[in-house]
C-alpha cells in the first residue's frame, strides 16, 4: 500500500493539528520548572501540581472517550479539547500564584483530556490493522517535530528577553489557535452511536433515555470496561500501569539537568535535541512494530528507559546530558505511539476511544501517584535516589512483558 494511501487526508490535518499545538505547548514545557521555582514552588510542589494536572487529564481521557463511542462522534471533543487547552495557555500570563497556577494547568490538561482519545479513535478509523503503527508513529513524529520547534521559538525569545515568561505564555497562544482554526477543515465521516454497556456487542443505542442518563450520570462509569474488556486488553493494561507507576514528569530530567549545574539555555536545546530524535524515530519504530510485533518494540522502549534513569542519576556535564537524552528520545518513539497503537490494534473498532481512554484514565493516576513520590524521594533522600528507583520500576515491568504479554 503506498504511503498516500496509508496517510489519509484526515491523518495529515491530525498530525499538523497536533504539531502546531505542540510548537504552543512545548514553548513553554521546558521553562515551566525554572519558573514554578521562580514564583516559590519546591520540587514536591513541582512533583504534585504535575500529578494532579496528569490525573485530569487521565480521567477525563476515559470519560471523553466513552462519550465519544456512545455518541458515535469525534470531532466536537477534538475541537472542544484544542479551543480550551489554547485558552489555559494564556491564563498562565494573568497571575504568578499558586492555585491560579494550578486552575491553568488543570484547564489546559482537561482540554487534551477531552480530545486525546477521540483524537487517537480517529486515527484509528483511518488507518488498517496492518498500518497503526506506521499511523501512529506518523502522527508521534508529527507531533514531535512540533515540540522540537516550540522550544527553540522560546530559546530566541528568551535570549533576546531573559526571564519574561509571562509574555512568552502570551506568545504561545498563536499556534495554539491556529491548531483550533485546522480542526475546521477535518471532515467526520458518520457514524451510528454505539452503547458502550455492554462491552464487546457493538450494539447500536437506539433509546435517547439511556443516552441522557449516561451524559447526566456516572463520569467513572467508563471503569466497568475493565470486566467486559479481553484478557489480552487486561494483560496489555496491567504491565502498562505497572510502567506508569514509576514513570514521573520528564520535569524531573529537566530539574536533574539544572541540579547538575547546566545552564537554562543548554537544558532547553537539549531538549529540542530529544524532540528532534523522537520525531526521527517515530515513524520508523511505528514501522517495526507492524513488521516485528508491538511487543518486541515496546520492550525494546523499556530497555532504553532504565538505561536513561540510571544514567541520569549519575548526569555531570552537557555531554553525557546529550547522550542520555538521545537514548530518551528513542525510548518515547518506541513506546508512546506504539502503546496507543497496539491499544487500537487489540480493541474492537466501537469501542476504540473507550479502551484508549480507560489506559489513560488509570495511568494517569499511576502518573500522578510517580510523579508525587519522585518529588517525595527527591527533598526527603536525594536526586539520584529518585532515578534510580524509576529504573527499577522500569525494570520490573520489561521482565512482566517479557514473561506475560503475547
Amino acid at each position: 500500500m503506498s504511503a498516500q494511501k496509508i496517510f489519509t487526508r484526515t491523518i495529515w490535518t491530525l498530525s499538523l493539528v497536533s504539531l502546531f499545538n505542540d510548537i504552543s505547548s512545548e514553548m513553554l514545557y521546558p521553562v515551566m520548572p525554572i519558573y514554578l521555582k521562580s514564583i516559590g514552588f519546591t520540587a514536591l510542589w513541582i512533583g504534585i501540581l504535575e500529578g494532579v494536572a496528569e490525573a485530569v487529564v487521565g480521567l477525563s481521557k476515559g470519560y471523553f472517550g466513552k462519550l465519544s463511542d456512545e455518541k458515535g462522534r469525534r470531532l466536537p471533543f477534538v475541537q472542544l479539547g484544542y479551543f480550551l487547552s489554547a485558552i489555559a495557555k494564556s491564563m498562565l500570563a494573568l497571575f504568578a500564584q499558586p492555585l491560579w497556577v494550578l486552575l491553568a494547568r488543570t484547564s489546559d490538561k482537561l482540554g487534551k483530556g477531552i480530545r486525546t482519545s477521540a483524537r487517537d479513535a480517529m486515527l484509528s478509523d483511518e488507518s488498517s490493522k496492518e498500518n497503526k503503527g506506521k499511523v501512529f508513529g506518523f502522527h508521534r513524529a508529527m507531533d514531535t517535530i512540533g515540540a522540537a520547534i516550540g522550544p527553540l521559538l522560546a530559546l530566541v525569545y528568551l535570549y533576546f528577553h531573559p526571564q519574561d515568561y509571562k509574555t512568552l505564555f502570551f506568545i504561545a497562544f498563536a499556534p495554539s489557535m491556529f491548531s483550533v482554526l485546522l480542526t475546521l477543515l477535518i471532515k467526520e465521516s458518520k457514524r451510528s452511536p454505539t452503547l458502550a454497556l455492554p462491552i464487546g456487542e457493538g450494539k447500536n443505542i437506539e433509546s435517547p433515555s439511556r443516552w441522557e442518563g449516561f451524559r447526566m450520570g456516572r463520569f467513572f462509569s467508563y471503569f466497568s470496561y475493565w470486566k467486559k474488556s479481553s484478557g489480552e486488553y487486561r494483560g496489555l493494561i496491567i504491565g502498562l500501569l505497572l510502567f506508569a507507576l514509576f514513570n514521573s514528569s520528564d520535569i524531573f530530567l529537566l530539574l536533574m539537568a539544572k541540579n547538575a549545574g547546566i545552564s537554562d539555555e543548554k537544558i532547553i536545546l537539549v531538549y529540542v535535541f530529544y524532540n528532534l530524535v523522537y520525531a526521527l524515530f517515530s515513524l520508523p519504530f511505528g514501522h517495526l512494530a507492524d513488521k516485528l510485533g508491538m511487543k518486541k518494540t515496546f520492550v525494546f522502549g523499556l530497555i532504553l528507559f532504565c538505561i536513561t534513569y540510571t544514567g541520569i542519576a549519575f548526569l555531570q556535564n552537557t555531554i553525557m546530558l546529550v547522550a542520555l537524552f538521545f537514548v530518551y528520545g528513542m525510548f518515547a518513539a518506541a513506546s508512546e505511539g506504539i502503546s496507543k497503537a497496539w491499544i487500537a490494534k487489540i480493541a474492537p473498532k466501537g469501542e476504540t476511544a473507550t479502551a484508549i481512554g480507560f489506559h489513560a484514565s488509570t495511568s494517569s493516576i499511576a502518573t500522578m501517584i510517580a510523579s508525587s513520590l519522585a518529588g517525595l524521594i527527591w527533598v526527603s533522600s536525594n536526586p539520584q535516589m529518585t532515578f534510580m528507583v524509576s529504573a527499577a520500576g522500569g525494570f520490573l515491568a520489561l521482565i512482566y512483558f517479557l514473561i506475560r504479554t503475547k
